[in-house]
């Protein structure tokens, strides 16, 4: 697969992971949102570090900048 993401992109991604565990360890949330929440910041990380997002395809989406 082709990257499909850009900077920013990547940057609001992990920002966004990141508040989630903030929230999640200081007991904002519990229980199965706390899971549901938990495993979005995981897949925001992940897709942040390959920089790939599998929808953005379905979608037509693409940050990247060409080069």
């Amino acid at each position: 697969m082709k990257k499909n993401m850009g900077t920013i992109d990547k940057a609001i991604r992990i920002f966004v992971a990141a508040v989630i565990v903030i929230l999640y360890f200081t007991g904002v949330f519990s229980g199965t949102l706390a899971i549901i929440l938990l495993i979005l910041a995981f897949v925001f990380i992940l897709t942040s570090v390959i920089s790939i997002c599998p929808l953005y395809p379905l979608f037509g989406i693409n940050t990247r900048k060409q080069e």
